[in-house]
Order: C-alpha cells, then structure tokens, then sequence
C-alpha cells in the first residue's frame, strides 16, 4: 500500500501546485513536473518489485533435469575419448607390426576398391599420393577415386590416361618421392569420377534408352510398352561411358558418414567403412579395414 500513498501524494502535490499557478505557461510546466516525477515513482515501484515467486518443487525438478543432462553429455564424452584412444593405439600395433595377425592380407576377394573423399579435403594430393600408395603396397590392383566437385579426376586423371601400363610410382607421377613415401613398385590400375558420373550419368543412359526405344524398327500398334531391364541400363550407362565395376569395398573419408553422391547403382553389394577425416589417416587403420573385409561373408540374395 505504500508506493500507492506514495503516487496518491505526488499526484496531490502536482495538483495542488497547477492550481496555484496563474499563468498557462506556469500549469503546462506544472504538468511536465507532474508527469515526470509520475514516471519516476512508478519505475522505482517496478524495480523494487522482488522476482515471481518459485515453488520448491519446480526448483528441485529443473535441478534433477540439469544434473541428467551434465552425467549424459559428460559420460558420452569419456566413452567418445576411451574409444578414439583405444583406435589410436590399436592402429599404432598394427603399424609397428606387433600384431601379427594383421601382417598377412587376404585379398582375394577384394578386386575393386572404392575411395570417396571430401572435395574440401581431396585438395591434398599429397595425402591422396601416400593413401595410394600405402593400398599398392598391401597388393590392392584396381581402385577407383571419387569426390564430387571433380578435384581427384583433375590431378589424377591426365597422369593415369597418359600410360595404364607403369608403375605405381609413376602413374601416381610421384617417382622422385617414392622412398619418402614407402611405395612399392606394384601396377595399380585407378580410375577418377566426379558428381557428373552420378546423376548426369544416369539422366544420358535414360535419354538415350528412350531414344533407341523411339527410333525402333516397330511402329504403331506393333510397338510395344517400355519395359528395360537392369542390363539394359548397365549398357547404357556403359554406352554413354559411366559404366564400370561395383567396388567390393568404399573407403569413406570426409567429416560426414556419406559416400557424397557415389553412383549408387554400383554399390548393389559394396561394403562401406568409414575411415575418418583424410587429414588424420593412419596405416594401421586401412590394414585394420581390410582385414575386417576379408573376414566378412556375404550372402547374395537370389
């Protein structure tokens, strides 16, 4: 009740004092008075107001909430860390050949591999170089490069096409740098696609199967509903030059677990392991891939 005998007073005074002026310059000023000291009080009265009052429950609940939320986050966090330093060290043993079970590679099965790799981070041919030449020297024989912006084809593709018949070393155009990179002189054939084998690719195999359709031999009544087959596509696609292989295992590599627009109708039966960011590649971690692929068993679905 105070503030409210407080701004009845103010109003009173002001009031008072209108009246005893004579001049109308006199109230206009009165009235300024008035109002400004109104506002005054009223905002003390406004800020002196203590905060909305909170009952113990609440209070007791959103404190429970916070504390589940800091022991979920901070135990996700432990269990992130233990199994990056657990990887750390396991591709460390299979570097150093302590372990020997990952010395001797099985790949057999493995007749094509895939490598998509972020365009961001397929700016470092250097890496690329060494990626390439650490599967050469575990015996991989025919691997496919893949980023979506087409950076891989650019720096690969002109020394690759120049001879399919050289060294590892030399297709990679790395010859002086061989010894630095540990590469072995195995033949590796490689080919490099881009986005434009993806969703291009396809849109000229359809376009050109409905213009075969279109310019058949039957007209009228004797030509018969579209119906194409998975062979026929994969002609076309291998017509229009976007055929090839289904790789038997992708590599991923990238901040995301997407193999970035590779061409899906080649991954039917692919094995997809994603390895990381290429910036922090390691060798224990692609032997360790590959020893799990040869491991694996797949059953083909009739």
């Amino acid at each position: 009740m105070l503030p409210c005998l407080r701004l009845h007073a103010r109003f009173c005074c002001c009031r008072d004092a209108a009246g005893l002026g004579g001049s109308a310059w006199h109230h206009s000023s009165l009235a300024c008075t008035c109002r400004e000291a109104f506002v005054a009080s009223e905002a003390s009265v406004f800020m002196n107001q203590p905060p909305p009052h909170m009952s113990r429950p609440t209070i007791i609940i959103k404190l429970i909430l916070w504390l589940l939320w800091t022991i979920t986050h901070l135990a996700i966090s432990i269990l992130n860390l233990w199994s990056h330093l657990i990887y750390s060290l396991d591709c460390y043993l299979i570097s150093s050949g302590l372990l020997r079970k990952y010395q001797n590679l099985h790949l057999g099965r493995l007749k094509y591999l895939a490598i998509v790799v972020d365009s961001k981070e397929a700016k470092s041919t250097v890496k690329v170089k060494r990626l390439l030449c650490w599967l050469s020297s575990m015996g991989v024989k025919y691997v496919c490069l893949y980023d979506i912006e087409g950076v891989l084809k650019k720096s690969f593709e002109p020394a690759v096409n120049v001879s399919r018949d050289r060294t590892a070393g030399e297709h990679f155009g790395i010859g002086a740098n061989i010894k630095d990179l540990h590469c072995s002189q195995r033949e590796m054939m490689i080919d490099c696609l881009s986005g434009s084998d993806g969703k291009e690719g396809i849109a000229k195999a359809a376009s050109l199967l409905c213009s075969t359709y279109l310019n058949g031999d039957t007209h009228g009544d004797d030509k018969r509903k579209p119906a194409f087959t998975e062979a026929d596509m994969a002609g076309a696609l291998k017509a229009v030059g976007c055929g090839g292989p289904e790789p038997d295992l992708l590599l991923m590599y990238g901040p995301a677990r997407c193999h970035l627009g590779f061409p899906t109708w080649r991954l039917r039966y692919t094995e997809i392991m994603y390895m990381g960011p290429l910036k922090s590649m390691k060798y224990g971690a692609i032997v360790k891939a590959l020893y799990n692929f040869s491991k694996k068993h797949q059953n083909y679905g009739k």
